[in-house]
């Protein structure tokens, strides 16, 4: 028998009230015919979740649910369903709102879960979920030409090195640009050293404003990357780049409703803006079955998404050190029970 589907209960996190989370029994999920029974080895915790939990990007119908708000997980199938069977070893990438990845156990949509090659290693595999969202996002923000003839890169900008950033600065390396990363963490931008960054630049005693002026005469970069989350890291971001640059906002608002944004100073550099959103509803999910076959091939590198894991037990705390930055971790990711099976 795969797992442990024949018993009662499991256990698995959720939000119970904004910023409260708990860890309880829950009965095991019971899978609708569209669906399947996943049976979760890791998760980990997207910049959304943390807004979910604590700044109230909640859905109220949500709370309480197993495993909510989580949708970043890898497992195993537990038992024949949605045309898989039992074992095979899956991504789950549910649309944000909709995940419950923190848990033992999630029934999921089959139309959202990708088979993993055989043999993938299912803790570096589950970087494949965010991933695949960077790599939907560099198809927006840089869209491949369709006429031939070589492109001249020039300079990018990734504000925030924390898993998103640092996955944005190797795609960029690899289309051939000289990429200026930023952060507030000393021990993120060493990171963002080794994987290729031209400058790293440590807020807030240094400006990624005035190194990108700096490093290109004042002309301002070619595409700037925000992947903090921040008003003030996108209000820098219009400020980076050159006229007629190129702008990519990637991750939640700050916070709900209105918020300032330098719309002024975007019209007078007639920037090209694009927002990442709708990954899950991509035909075919091609970003995140991208992102599989980069990690699978070694091409893009995410172990230094995994060094921070906390126990199912301890979500709470998990969550609330993806709310402090990960104290310095790229990536923060809890470790199921199923994986030691």
């Amino acid at each position: 028998m795969i797992g442990a589907a024949m018993t009662a209960s499991m256990r698995a996190a959720c939000l119970v009230a904004s910023g409260l989370v708990e860890v309880r029994e829950f009965p095991v999920p019971q899978p609708r015919a569209d669906q399947v029974l996943v049976r979760m080895h890791y998760a980990s915790i997207c910049g959304s979740d943390v807004h979910i939990v604590f700044d109230g990007f909640h859905r109220e119908d949500q709370l309480g649910r197993p495993g909510y708000p989580g949708h970043e997980g890898v497992g195993v199938v537990e038992r024949d369903g949605g045309g898989l069977t039992a074992g095979t070893p899956v991504l789950t990438v549910p649309h944000g709102q909709l995940g419950a990845c923190f848990a033992e156990l999630q029934a999921v949509e089959a139309t959202h879960v990708i088979p993993l090659p055989e043999g993938a290693d299912l803790r570096r595999t589950l970087l494949a979920q965010q991933l695949g969202t960077t790599i939907f996002g560099m198809k927006k923000f840089l869209p491949v030409p369709t006429e031939p003839g070589p492109v001249e890169p020039g300079t990018a900008a990734v504000i925030g090195s924390g898993s998103a950033g640092l996955f944005y600065l190797q795609h960029l390396v690899r289309r051939g640009f000289d990429v200026l990363v930023s952060d507030l963490d000393e021990g993120r931008l060493a990171v963002a050293k080794r994987l290729g960054a031209a400058q790293i630049v440590h807020e807030p005693a240094e400006s990624i404003v005035a190194a990108v002026l700096a490093a290109t005469d004042g002309v301002g970069a070619d595409v700037v990357i925000e992947a903090a989350g921040y008003d003030v890291a996108r209000a820098a971001a219009v400020e980076a780049a050159r006229v007629r640059g190129t702008v990519g906002f990637f991750g939640y608002p700050e916070l709900k409703g209105l918020a300032p944004f330098p719309v002024e100073r975007s019209f007078r550099k007639s920037l090209t803006m694009e927002w990442v959103n709708g990954t899950q509803q991509e035909h075919g999910l091609a970003s995140f079955r991208a992102a599989i076959a980069a990690i699978t091939a070694g091409e893009i590198e995410v172990d230094h998404c995994l060094e921070k894991m906390y126990a199912l037990d301890d979500a709470p705390e998990a969550l609330a050190a993806a709310r402090a930055h990960g104290h310095g971790a790229a990536k923060v990711g809890i470790v199921m029970p199923g994986a030691a099976e």
